[in-house]
């Protein structure tokens, strides 16, 4: 059960802020407190590019399009004119929005304009329109095109971001067009936007918020028509204001997505631990189907049955050696992915990557008045299939629950609730709860949630908990604070959440202070200041973390960062087997990390880290000790050609006996990702990718792991829903070909290599849209 006397905590605190913030009508408010309101004509005919590509409106040619004109820096210099020209032409009829970017530059030559997958050219200069379709200052829809027009498409969330540079989910795809031409004087992007794509209200006479964005990677510039300014935390509550728009509707909006796979495979099966064996099949075929419903024009229903949820998109590869606790990988699949912020909360109660193997799902996201919706259910097959043949649990499927809902209130302001539910045979996991969201001012922002979970394991064990959490952020030009507070007691487990460890309460303070003499080369820099302090419920110190780092910006998309950190970690006798009290740890590190792409056909990005790390994987029977450790990270982006990126990541991690400088184990990630982008929907992919634990059986009980892994994947995608893949995967590991196991798996001899697992596969899919 929830404790009142926490809760009660909360409350008076977001009472208290409250009382001292600035009343909602004094807030930084949208077009219509600032004048910057248009309306958006009618048109009697389709407008098209090539009206457009001697900068303004070929003859006279859509003359009753508006003319929007007149953006201004956010970045670097908020409030100065853009330093390129940019004019905007709004106009509709009864299926489309239409919009115009006439982007002039003095330098063409300059710009950054790569041929590359949809939503892959986000280091490009770009054009952006938002439209906040309810007016409710808190979603907004995004539509974004490079100057050769790949397009990317997303939502915006002020709940979600509590800054416009946080940028949107661009998880979100829709079906619109877009094309754009480089000329002489710049470049031109037009977009269709149909209705069809867009949720809003029924009303006949429709207002909507609306931000135009031109960013200008060479300069570090985002301008923006109306003024958003770094000052003001939020993008929609300074949007904008478009009127005009009357007598439009989404109309009947059903999307039908079947599909049909087939593959040929080859794979390792070690559901049964002591007795390892390959499985295998010439020719497996799957089909499915993915059907979107759009009710009351607002409201989205998703269903799918015997989805292929195998991923297309891979991993970035992540240090996983030498973790205390989980390490976090995104979810990839579109299902997923599609509309998740409706479900997102301060405490993740949602990481649909614990739903592996669904076989059916339903989702209804949506908005209806001041209410926003979303409820989720799907199976899970991956269970009953984890288990050897035989086991009682053997074909046995979880179910996940999810339902939330939130009201918007004030301004920018919601208050929510969510409950989910994960049941496997006699076993569950229920977590529900409130939360909520408060904008005090233009400037201060306040989240909070309290929850309640109860478990029932599978031997019948039962467990109860709660979790709270609060921050507090300020944000400004200049200065910036977050202040967070999180508490999870000892008996709280959420089972379709992302969760690390119980029984802890935990503090964070961030500050930082940004000098902005926007020079030519220099743009801005100042320090950060982080503090992290943790304990237990028994009151038992268990992290205290400091660390200082110092930020430059510079010129042509280029950052630099040093660091400096001290941190305390206590390891209690539940924490690790052998220790008999609880014991305290204290490392430094310190660093620097650079980022830049200063020229368009390269781009860096490099971490080192120097200094102490805990050995939680000791040779067995030892105890854990702070020893030396250096970390790297370099990835290197090389564009030789339009069409043509090669990404290369390569991670490094080593750790050391402090005493002698033995090597304890040595961990390489190499990563090498090659695209050719034929056209806009044609592309083929190439990722090999090499992985190393090179260990010191002496001084660890890691294993020395090898692992070599091929991908090949052809992609033809027009737009979201129609899409055929050809690919082949190829994996090998430094097994014991007759498959012998030991205590920790099987036999892994240092310099034999065995094919593990490969797999050659066709899917198409199409999208009906009537």
């Amino acid at each position: 059960m929830f404790s009142l006397k926490r809760f009660g905590h909360v409350a008076f605190f977001a009472l208290l802020a409250l009382a001292f913030s600035t009343p909602a009508n004094t807030l930084a408010s949208d077009g219509e407190a600032t004048g910057k309101t248009i309306t958006i004509p009618r048109l009697s005919g389709k407008p098209t590019i090539e009206n457009f590509l001697g900068m303004k409106p070929h003859n006279g040619s859509s003359p009753e399009m508006v003319k929007v004109e007149g953006f201004t820096q956010r970045q670097p210099k908020d409030g100065d004119p853009a330093s390129q020209k940019t004019d905007a032409y709004l106009g509709y009829d009864d299926k489309n929005l239409y919009i115009v970017m006439v982007c002039f530059d003095s330098e063409p030559d300059k710009l950054r304009a790569r041929m590359t997958r949809r939503e892959g050219a986000f280091g490009d200069d770009f054009v952006e329109i938002t439209l906040d379709t309810f007016h409710d200052r808190l979603h907004g829809f995004v539509f974004w095109s490079n100057p050769v027009g790949v397009q990317a498409d997303g939502l915006w969330n002020e709940n979600r971001a509590p800054g416009p540079d946080d940028g949107p989910d661009f998880s979100f795809d829709t079906v619109w067009d877009s094309e754009a031409q480089i000329t002489e004087d710049g470049y031109v992007v037009y977009m269709a936007i149909p209705f069809k794509s867009l949720r809003f209200s029924p009303n006949d006479e429709q207002t909507w918020g609306i931000t135009l964005l031109r960013h200008i990677p060479r300069a570090n510039e985002w301008s923006y028509w109306p003024h958003v300014s770094s000052r003001v935390q939020g993008r929609l509550n300074q949007a904008g204001v478009v009127q005009g728009l009357a007598n439009i509707s989404p109309g009947r909006n059903i999307q039908l997505i079947p599909y049909a796979a087939l593959r040929s495979f080859r794979a390792l099966d070690t559901r049964d631990f002591n007795n390892p064996q390959f499985a295998s099949k010439r020719a497996e075929f799957d089909g499915g189907l993915d059907a979107k419903f759009v009710l009351k024009d607002s409201l989205v229903l998703d269903l799918t049955f015997n989805p292929d949820f195998s991923q297309v998109e891979s991993d970035e590869p992540q240090a996983t050696v030498n973790q205390r606790f989980e390490v976090f990988f995104p979810e990839k699949r579109p299902f997923f992915l599609e509309n998740s912020g409706f479900f997102q909360t301060p405490i993740n109660l949602l990481f649909t990557r614990r739903i592996a193997d669904p076989q059916f799902g339903a989702r209804l996201t949506g908005k209806l008045g001041k209410y926003n919706i979303g409820a989720l259910i799907a199976d899970d097959e991956s269970p009953g299939k984890a288990v050897a043949n035989g086991d009682p649990l053997e074909d046995k499927r979880a179910l996940f629950t999810v339902a939330r809902v939130s009201r918007d209130i004030l301004n920018q302001s919601s208050i929510g609730a969510i409950y989910t539910d994960r049941e496997f045979e006699n076993s569950f996991n229920r977590v529900g709860g409130i939360d909520a969201r408060f904008k005090l001012n233009s400037q201060w922002v306040t989240s909070m949630q309290a929850v309640a979970s109860s478990t029932r394991f599978l031997d019948g064990t039962k467990m109860n908990g709660t979790a709270y959490y609060a921050n507090l952020d300020f944000t400004s030009r200049k200065v910036g604070y977050f202040a967070s507070y999180q508490d999870f007691s000892k008996g709280y487990r959420t089972q379709t959440g992302f969760f690390q460890r119980p029984d802890i309460r935990e503090t964070t303070n961030f500050f930082r202070y940004t000098f902005r003499p926007e020079g030519k080369r220099l743009i801005s820099w100042g320090p950060n200041a982080i503090a992290i302090h943790s304990w237990d419920h028994d009151g038992t110190k268990l992290n205290e973390s400091y660390i200082q780092e110092l930020n430059f910006e510079f010129a042509r998309q280029t950052f630099a960062q040093v660091f400096y950190a001290t941190e305390s970690e206590v390891l209690r006798p539940r924490d690790f087997p052998g220790l008999t009290r609880a014991t305290n740890y204290h490392r430094t590190n310190q660093g620097f990390q650079i980022n830049s792409s200063y020229f368009s056909e390269v781009s860096i990005n490099t971490e080192w880290r120097f200094g102490q790390r805990l050995n939680f994987v000791p040779a067995a029977g030892e105890l854990p000790e702070i020893e030396n450790r250096t970390t790297g990270f370099f990835g290197l982006t090389v564009r030789p050609a339009t069409r043509l990126k090669i990404d290369n990541t390569y991670i490094f991690e080593r750790l050391a006996r402090r005493d002698s400088g033995a090597g304890i184990f040595n961990n390489h990630i190499y990563r090498s990702k090659w695209n050719w982008q034929f056209n806009r929907a044609l592309s083929l992919r190439l990722i090999f990718q090499y992985d190393t634990v090179l260990a010191n059986p002496e001084l660890t009980s890691l294993q020395t792991t090898k692992n070599f892994n091929a991908d090949f994947l052809v992609t033809w995608l027009p737009h979201p829903g129609t899409a055929l893949y050809i690919g082949y995967n190829s994996n090998l590991q430094n097994l014991d070909p007759a498959l012998r196991v030991n205590d920790f798996g099987i036999l892994r001899p240092r310099d034999r290599f065995i094919n593990d697992g490969r797999q050659l596969f066709v899917k198409f899919s199409y999208l009906f849209r009537l």
